[in-house]
Parts: C-alpha cells; structure tokens; sequence
C-alpha cells in the first residue's frame, strides 16, 4: 500500500499500477522531502516529476505545499492511476497529468518552467538515456531549481548537464537518491 506521507493529503492511499512500476517507499519519500523542505524546494514550487507511474512523487510534492505540478508517464496504466489519484486526492486544481515520453515531453522544454524535477525512472533504464532526460530537464529549470534522480544503489551517478551541478546523494537501502540544482 502506498500512502502520501504527509502535508494536506497527508495519510491517504494511492492507487498504484499493477505491474510496471516500482514505487517510492514511504521511508525514502519521507526522507527525500525531508531533504527537499530542508532546501526550501517544494513549497510555492512548480515541480515536474518524471517516470511518474502512481505519482506519489509529484503529488507527495502537491500535499506539501507546491504550487503547481505535472506528472509525465507513458504507460496507460501508469496515467490512469495518477488521473484517479489526482481526482481522489482533489489536487486537479494544481495537477496536470500528461500521457507522453520523457524524451519528447523533455524535448519541447524550451524555457525555465520549474523549480523542482523529480526523475525516478525504471531501473533498467540506460545512463545514455538519462543523460537525454537531463539534457532537456536543464533546460527547463529555473535559476535555484533543485533535480532529483533516483535510481538503484548500483547505478551510475547521473551526469549534470550545464547549468546544472551536483548538489548532494543519499543511500537508502537498494535506492540512491542525487540531487542537482542549476546555480541562482
């Protein structure tokens, strides 16, 4: 079962596709938004979250204060559970959940929409292919943003395309968490 941990929505279940998808524990999402509140990066943000699968990212982000949030995921499935979890949650006011790849959502990012992304993208997915997703994420951050990457313990850290620079990375269990930001 998957829960937002906390914030307005705080304790409420989320549906979660069958198969497919590997959400975020609760214990490293609670850690990583402790992380992000400590950088001041979630309230008031506009955040993207990537590879959205339920959305418990993106709407964890929407329970806790963002401004304004799009969750990007190609799987029907995926979009479906993130449209009831949207509705369930009556965040549709400030979600959009959009049915698309990461590389063509990515690839129209053409001006410095958000201030927080979040990439948990399957852990089979390729280094060349996140570089790809971060190539087109840089250009759509604004000065102060702060990205996040997840993946597994044994992957990789992601390679920070200008302007973005690493920040910092936590280990919980099998999950690696990076966090880059694009310099105010």
């Amino acid at each position: 079962m998957t829960r937002i941990v906390a914030g307005t929505a705080g304790g409420r279940t989320l549906v979660v596709p069958a198969k497919g998808t590997r959400p975020t524990s609760e214990r490293v999402r609670e850690a990583l938004f402790s992380r992000l509140e400590h950088l001041d990066a979630v309230d008031g943000a506009r955040v993207l979250d990537l590879y959205a699968g339920s959305g418990a990212l993106g709407l964890e982000a929407a329970s806790r204060g963002a401004a304004h949030v799009v969750l990007v995921d190609s799987a029907r499935v995926a979009v479906d559970a993130c449209r009831r979890n949207v509705r369930a949650l009556g965040l549709a006011d400030r979600v959009d959940v959009v049915a698309d790849t990461v590389d063509r959502y990515v690839a129209r990012l053409d001006q410095a929409l958000f201030d927080l992304v979040l990439l948990d993208p399957p852990y089979d997915l390729g280094d060349a292919a996140l570089a790809s997703a971060l190539e087109g994420v840089a250009r759509g951050t604004a000065p102060g943003a702060v990205v996040v990457v997840e993946r597994s313990a044994r992957a990789a850290a992601p390679r920070w395309p200008a302007p973005l620079v690493a920040l910092d990375d936590r280990r919980y269990g099998e999950t690696q968490v990076w966090f880059g930001e694009h310099p105010a």
